[in-house]
């Protein structure tokens, strides 16, 4: 007997973004596939497949957002649900990857949950992991599996390009940040925007979480449109600290540049009276309509990251849709 193997992808979404995987599914030309997600009455998840699965390509979309570890644990309950239904490989996408700022030990007894995220998601069943801009790169290292990490910054880059006039100069709000201000000013100069580099002194007192203030800036912003980049904005008291100082230091206007739009707690007050002219965002996380506010703009990330599941599908090279700008 001789049998002609053939490749079938099928995208399943949780219930964290249901419009990004429906514009994912229209980028890649296929439906999103039918899955049954609800909630028992005490708050355990439940998923079933609605359609056979067997030999094909699986991914299972979800952004880790509010409730985040409800939708984490969904995610790994609807990959264990594809490999007891012998999914051929299981590939789970994460436009948001959460606990990702836990990528390490700041003090004694803490734990590194990113990395226990990434062992969840390997014990759970999955081959491969999508996601887009991780707060750190290495966070790729603990998975003993391939890692595609996606950035948004071409297309923050050319929303840029098309905004701006005059003299730019790109900031990184902390010292950490330098090489994704590097990376987007690598970008704007591929769309024929020049810009300088500048960097934020960020001190944030010891054993606090989501507090920070700017003390000093090190470049040339006086004078100069100035554009805030960052992975995520989380109670933006960071950026918003930034935005002032630069103000402060002469600039002509500031505009912040984010992939991921968490806006938690007081973001949303802070960002609309702080001195900047555009908070720019993707829609890697749903932001409620109370929270969108006439300063901010959503880009939609579905077509890079319907181009990347495709590559991935095809077996050909996810970062030269990047130029390589995604490592």
């Amino acid at each position: 007997m001789e049998v002609v193997t053939k490749k079938k992808l099928m995208l399943f979404s949780g219930r964290g973004n249901p419009e990004l995987a429906e514009e994912i599914a229209a980028g890649l030309g296929v439906p999103l596939g039918k899955v049954v997600l609800s909630s028992f009455a005490n708050g355990e998840l439940y998923c079933r497949f609605g359609e056979s699965i067997r030999g094909a390509d699986v991914f299972v979309l979800q952004t880790h957002c509010v409730p985040i570890n409800d939708r984490i644990m969904e995610q790994l309950i609807m990959i264990d649900a594809a490999k007891r239904a012998s999914a051929k490989r299981i590939t789970a996408v994460c436009p948001f990857y959460g606990y990702a700022r836990q990528d390490r030990k700041a003090e004694g007894r803490e734990p590194i949950t990113a990395r226990l995220l990434a062992d969840l998601l390997t014990v759970a069943g999955a081959d491969r992991i999508v996601t887009v801009d991780l707060h750190t790169g290495q966070i790729q290292g603990f998975f003993d599996m391939p890692v595609d990490h996606l950035t948004a910054v071409p297309l923050l880059a050319e929303y840029v390009a098309e905004q701006v006039t005059g003299e730019v100069t790109v900031v990184s709000p902390d010292a950490g940040g330098g090489k994704l201000a590097r990376r987007f000013a690598n970008c704007l100069a591929a769309v024929h925007v020049d810009s300088d580099l500048a960097f934020i002194d960020k001190r944030r007192p010891r054993g606090t979480h989501n507090v920070a203030e700017a003390t000093e800036v090190v470049g040339d912003v006086k004078g100069r449109t100035c554009v805030l980049v960052d992975d995520m904005i989380d109670t933006a008291g960071t950026v918003t600290s930034a935005a002032e100082l630069l103000m402060e230091r002469g600039a002509a206007e500031v505009f912040v540049m984010a992939t991921h739009g968490v806006l938690s707690g007081p973001a949303v007050d802070r960002l609309k009276n702080a001195p900047i002219r555009e908070v720019v965002v993707t829609n890697s996380l749903p932001i409620a309509e109370e929270k969108h506010f006439p300063a901010l703009r959503v880009i939609s990330i579905a077509s890079i990251v319907a181009d990347a599941l495709d590559a991935v599908f095809e077996d050909t090279s996810v970062s030269e849709i990047f130029r390589g700008e995604n490592i």
